[in-house]
């Protein structure tokens, strides 16, 4: 044979083998995708249901169970939910119940995810709850528990998920353990966590003390609520109860073991993951229109809760109905559900609407322990510190044994992930104790009866009913708004809020610092009464806004807390509807649609107008400013000056704070950041301006913005092109949601690609209506917060209600339902969202039966 053709054969030869190997890698890869894929047409038989249910499925995999009974109801929502989404809900509970090691394998994050969180002990009061609960709720969550293990019965964990099938390539995989009605109950403690206020604040304060030993400097950091510019949900006249004093606190927070401590427990806590959301750009949007202001004469309620972005999404869209409504089977409600928890928590039945954006409610205190042997220090006294033995096991790994302490405050955080052996250095010879730790106190470690008051705002008809749920909703504090078919509109603020005693001193104690927890006039004093909780029905200005605000003028009702968010969002969403109601032009579903996607920029409105009057000399970084002169101040996914203004703002924080503050405590560019630089342009010459790292120079307010305005200019150029008109707020400021645990760095690029949508370029920004959060601080554009849904409720026609979920319905990567509804959030449109049993009928696309096990 010629050596030609010999060479001809061979590649040949090989290229077969290569196109062979492609084939069947590409068919395996399509065989663990799909394999998991549900079945969701013809009949499947379910062992414990009383009679057939009927679950149909719209265009966007979207179900609604029908039922006969309740028990029968929320047995097939677990059924479908674990069908849908079971990987999402396995992987919340491992985390909620510090077993993530036990999912993922030897991973140094998910131990010490795991140390903290049996160190707070989620799952502990997650099993304390179980007893407080009604019946008729535990019930209710143990027919769910029962939908989810009849769809895993007989399951291998590739069946059911294809994350089982890449997690077993690298660590052993059993197959799932049987969902437990805990496991659900264990899910709201991380939701409460990430909605847990201003933890993250408070610690901030005493850390940031340690570079600026000056409590008046700190604060102006932290400056108050602008009451005379953004108006609180409730005014003065709707409410006129008590005011709780504010308290304050003698402590040196100079001392480095001390420091040391905090620090400690900065880490330890950031260590958790975060299922719902972090940082300050998590909050929500919410209003409620009456009637009188709208196109079809009832009112119309609109909610869009700005969490974490991930893949899946949040929520979860589902409608629950009783096939025959009725005392014996209530609900008939629809909206947006949390895998692994039974019913819905956000959205309408057919009497009443509801909406929930975060309180800011401050629900956790910082106690600073004098810890001497095996107690701490108090009131000159000595107790006995809790103690516990963990055991955490690793898949392909070694056991882990913890001890986890305890004061009468509540878990010791400081130890857990000890930043260094300073952490436990001796404190001065006459002060009690041998050595700091540091406590948390958080009204979430405390048992309560939130899924009590779920399932009742589920088939609640009037503001009695809701101030009935709300006095059940412990935790997290969430603000609620409301509406109902025959015309009122209201608000209610739930929530197990402390009482804190007032003392005298010199550092404030009202929630914002650590407290001393070596004297007990510093202890939690109880709960605010729940009847002295700010409510409100049928305002006279027709219309109520909750978009994590202040809840009530500065002295006005029982103290929440002081840190809020500053309400820029919720005074241009009532600004707006001012307008409207001014100008006699009726609200209606669709312009609520557009009012959630405003993307004017509070930011822009404070800050140019001082950039306008620098004097910037080179022609070339001036065309950066000359964006800013004909700015509509909109930040737009196509708007050169709305990349450039980002720019320039994350450019000022930068240069204005960074030689001032700690690590990791940088400016985010939140709205607090907006208040503390809104308050300083008044005042040039501000210390904070001064760049400490250029000795005998001494910077104002103008060479800081002259040297933003230039930096930022050269940073875009560098990164995008010099041409202005090739810039656009969307190419930096993307949304890109992951997987929570196959999508990051450490898996292979193709295992991304499959398990995280395709990024979308979105406009918007923090402290904006539609608030697609960043972070300043972190040198990236990138979105982390988001609408995690957005819906429009028409109390007059709910078939013309409106709905979009983040990702979309389905947790499985291969399903269309994964991220079919991206594209459509990302440019603000909306799905309808049928109700009426006739038209969710005739938008049915699957057809699925379930019906008793044979026999």
């Amino acid at each position: 044979m010629p050596r030609r053709h010999r060479m001809r054969t061979a590649l040949v030869v090989t290229a077969v083998v290569v196109v062979v190997a492609l084939v069947t890698s590409a068919l395996a890869t399509a065989l663990v995708l799909r394999r998991p894929l549900p079945d969701v047409q013809g009949t499947q038989r379910l062992p414990g249901l009383g009679a057939e249910v009927q679950v149909t499925r719209d265009a966007r995999g979207v179900p609604t169970v029908v039922a006969e009974t309740p028990h029968d109801l929320f047995l097939a929502q677990g059924y479908v939910s674990a069908q849908d989404r079971f990987f999402e809900m396995d992987y919340r509970r491992h985390v909620t119940a510090g077993r993530l090691s036990e999912l993922v394998g030897v991973n140094e994050d998910a131990l010490a995810s795991d140390k903290v969180v049996r160190t707070l002990g989620w799952r502990v009061v997650a099993e304390q709850e179980w007893a407080l609960l009604s019946d008729t709720t535990r019930a209710h969550l143990q027919a769910y528990a029962d939908g989810v293990n009849a769809y895993l019965e007989d399951r291998d964990p590739g069946s059911i998920a294809m994350e089982y099938t890449v997690l077993g390539l690298r660590v052993p995989q059993r197959a799932p353990e049987p969902w437990d009605p805990v496991d659900s109950l264990a899910w709201l403690k991380a939701m409460a966590w990430d909605l847990r206020s201003n933890y993250d604040r408070e610690l901030s304060r005493a850390i940031t003390y340690q570079s600026v030993p000056d409590v008046a400097r700190v604060e102006e950091l932290f400056p108050p609520y602008p009451q005379d510019r953004n108006m609180p949900i409730l005014t003065a006249a709707e409410l006129t109860a008590g005011v709780q004093p504010a308290v304050a606190v003698d402590l040196d927070l100079t001392a480095s073991d001390l420091q040391d401590a905090l620090a400690s427990a900065d880490r330890a806590l950031a260590a958790v993951p975060h299922l719902v959301g972090e940082g300050e750009g998590v909050g929500s949007n919410s209003w409620v229109v009456s009637g009188e202001h709208t196109v079809s004469g009832k009112p119309i309620l609109a909610n869009d809760p700005h969490l974490g972005i991930s893949a899946p999404g949040i929520w979860s869209q589902v409608g629950l109905r009783c096939a025959d409504v009725s005392e014996a089977c209530p609900y008939d409600v629809t909206g947006f559900a949390l895998a692994g928890l039974p019913g819905v928590v956000i959205g309408h039945n057919g009497a009443l609407a509801w909406g929930l954006t975060n309180m800011g409610a401050d629900v956790t205190d910082f106690f600073l322990e004098r810890i001497d042997r095996d107690g701490a220090r108090v009131d000159g006294g000595h107790e006995q510190l809790g103690a516990r033995m963990e055991t955490i096991e690793v898949a392909g790994g070694d056991d882990v044994e913890i001890a986890i302490l305890s004061t009468r405050h509540g878990p010791i955080v400081s130890d857990v992930l000890p930043v260094n052996p300073a952490a436990q250095a001796p404190v001065p010879a006459d002060a009690p104790g041998t050595r700091f730790a540091v406590s948390l106190a958080w009204t979430a470690l405390e048992p309560g009866r939130t899924v009590d008051a779920l399932f009742s705002l589920m088939t609640a008809d009037d503001a009695d009913d809701v101030a009935a749920a709300a006095a059940l909703f412990d935790v997290p504090s969430q603000n609620i708004v409301f509406a109902t078919t025959d015309g009122r509109i209201g608000y209610q603020a739930p929530g197990r809020i402390p009482v804190r005693a007032a003392v005298d001193g010199p550092v404030p104690s009202d929630g914002t610092w650590p407290r001393p927890g070596w004297d007990s006039r510093y202890d939690w004093q109880g709960w605010v009464d729940p009847a002295a909780m700010p409510r409100t029905l049928d305002p006279a200005e027709g219309f109520v806004v909750a978009a994590n605000q202040a809840v009530t003028p500065a002295g006005v009702g029982p103290f929440l807390g002081r840190d809020v968010d500053y309400g820029y969002r919720s005074q241009r969403i009532r600004d707006l509807l001012t307008a409207r109601i001014a100008e006699a032009q009726p609200v209606d579903v669709a312009s609520t649609a557009d009012l959630q996607t405003d993307q004017r920029s509070p930011y822009a409105q404070v800050l140019v107008p001082a950039l306008l009057e620098i004097t910037v000399e080179d022609p070339f970084d001036r065309r950066g400013q000359q964006l800013l002169r004909d700015w509509d101040q909109v930040m737009d996914v196509d708007s050169a000056a709305g990349m450039y203004f980002a720019a320039v703002w994350a450019d000022v924080l930068e240069l204005t704070f960074a030689d001032d503050l700690p690590e990791g405590h940088g400016p985010t560019g939140d709205s607090r950041w907006l208040e503390v630089v809104r308050t300083m342009l008044e005042n040039p010459t501000s210390p904070w301006w001064d760049d400490r790292s250029t000795p005998g120079v001494v910077e104002g307010r103008d060479d800081v913005l002259a040297r933003a305005l230039v930096q930022a200019r050269r940073q875009l150029t560098a990164q995008i092109g010099s041409r202005t008109d090739d810039w656009a707020w969307g190419l930096l400021h993307v949304a890109a949601p992951q997987h929570p645990v196959l999508g990051g760095d450490g898996s292979p690029d193709i295992v991304r690609r499959v398990v995280n949508p395709s990024p979308q370029r979105v406009g918007g920004g923090s402290s904006i209506v539609d608030a697609s959060g960043w972070d300043a601080s972190s040198g990236s554009f990138a979105v982390t917060s988001a609408a995690s849904m957005r819906m429009v409720v028409d109390l007059g026609d709910l078939d013309a209600s409106t709905w979009v979920n983040l990702t979309g319905t389905s947790g499985h990567p291969a399903s269309s339902h994964y991220d079919d509804q991206l594209e459509a959030w990302a440019q603000g449109r909306q799905f309808p969202w049928p109700y009426s049993g006739v038209a969710v009928e005739a938008d049915a696309v699957d057809r699925q039966t379930l019906a008793p096990a044979e026999g």
